[in-house]
């Protein structure tokens, strides 16, 4: 991932700190037998582990392109939280700033459009419904012991009734992509007679992705994403289109209005 920003200072647990369950156990994670210094702590999955093991180990996982902090113990599955690794591993200013760094990277390499960091444990959260801003975050609710849903918009934590496509009742929680389509201006079609108040950005009626006519030839345009081709005018597929009305004249159903909401893709 490149950027290492781990310390290079040896990090040692203080033996006063009640917080920690201290334990007369080796350096489970110590695989290259470095010996560190400092006490060892218990990881909430019972392995000992000193702060500089556990970054490392964690630090080895993100270089690989691991998202999740799970334990390096054969026969162990446990993940930790990122929230235990900050604690755990005595994390510092600046390797928290990698660490984050790198884990976004990595969700967006993965998920470019359906995974977020929680913005409370930042641990990346994979989005299963995109027709719900709704998310639930199950490491901060199981932390918690109560239900901790976020807003996948404004990654706030939510506000108000859901489901929901638009926004939540956060203040300043809007979408992008709705107001584009609600202030883009008209389109002035080069060859395509009888359309007048037709937005010049459309958003896909099968995917949702944003897309913009370049005015020239036919009503036509073929989304990028989903290459499904409709009418830029009607928003029908355009083979629908067609049955009533040419390429290059107003459609029998009139202009579609601006859109409200951006239409889920359900592929299958």
């Amino acid at each position: 991932m490149g950027g290492n920003k781990i310390s290079k200072m040896e990090k040692v647990y203080n033996l006063k700190d009640k917080t920690f369950k201290f334990v007369d156990r080796e350096d489970e994670l110590d695989f290259l037998c470095e010996e560190f210094a400092s006490a060892r702590a218990e990881m909430s999955c019972g392995h000992a582990v000193t702060p500089m093991s556990l970054t490392n180990w964690c630090r080895l996982l993100l270089e690989k392109g691991e998202r999740r902090f799970v334990c390096g113990m054969s026969g162990c599955d446990t993940e930790w939280s990122y929230e235990e690794v900050c604690k755990m591993a005595l994390l510092t200013p600046e390797e928290k700033k990698y660490f984050e760094k790198t884990m976004k990277i990595i969700a967006e390499r993965e998920h470019i459009k359906n995974t977020k960091l929680c913005p409370r444990c930042k641990v990346p959260v994979t989005r299963k419904d995109e027709s719900n801003l709704r998310v639930r975050c199950q490491v901060c609710s199981k932390k918690k012991r109560r239900d901790f849903d976020f807003c996948w918009q404004c990654l706030k934590e939510w506000k108000g009734p859901q489901p929901r496509t638009d926004h939540c009742d956060n203040d300043g929680c809007f979408s992008e992509a709705l107001r584009t389509l609600r202030t883009c201006p008209d389109i002035t079609f080069e060859s395509v007679g009888g359309v007048k108040g037709c937005p010049s950005i459309r958003a896909c009626p099968t995917c949702g992705s944003l897309v913009q006519h370049s005015s020239k030839y036919c009503k036509s345009i073929v989304c990028p994403r989903c290459k499904v081709k409709f009418c830029f005018v009607c928003l029908k597929i355009m083979t629908e289109c067609t049955k009533t009305s040419d390429a290059y004249l107003s459609c029998s159903s009139g202009v579609a209005p601006r859109q409200t909401s951006i239409p889920v893709w359900h592929q299958k």
